[in-house]
């Protein structure tokens, strides 16, 4: 059984320059994968050979955007980029949901941290 959780990172980019890179094939080419096709809300991630396809469930501009693999097949999982900023500071927070299984849970916030660093330096942080 998957469970859900959370992982937030604090980033000093605008959500306008952020969510391009959270939305589209080129800027999840960034960091997130090595190539991207997308044909409707049909996502195509590549990583060094292997491939899986996600859909786009849901979109706000600037805001969220959550995507559902294709070939699992357990309900309600997803993974999803969620922007906050404070509106007194103006801090701008990455907030990632995703879903694992306990035995692979540590290696996969692992690979999320180490994807928000590349992303970090995409953006220039």
């Amino acid at each position: 059984m998957k469970n859900k959780f959370e992982l937030e990172y604090t980033l000093n980019s605008s959500p306008k320059i952020l969510f391009p890179r959270l939305s589209t094939p080129g800027g999840l080419s960034e960091w997130f994968a090595d190539d991207i096709n997308i044909q409707g809300n049909i996502f195509t991630f590549r990583w060094e050979g292997t491939e899986e396809q996600a859909e786009m469930v849901s979109k706000k501009e600037n805001q969220c955007i959550r995507f559902k693999w294709v070939d699992d097949e357990i309900e309600n999982t997803y993974f999803e980029f969620k922007i906050n900023q404070d509106e007194l500071t103006g801090d701008v927070a990455l907030v990632i949901t995703d879903f694992a299984d306990d035995d692979e849970k540590e290696s996969t916030i692992e690979l999320w941290n180490s994807q928000i660093a590349d992303l970090k330096r995409t953006l220039g942080l």
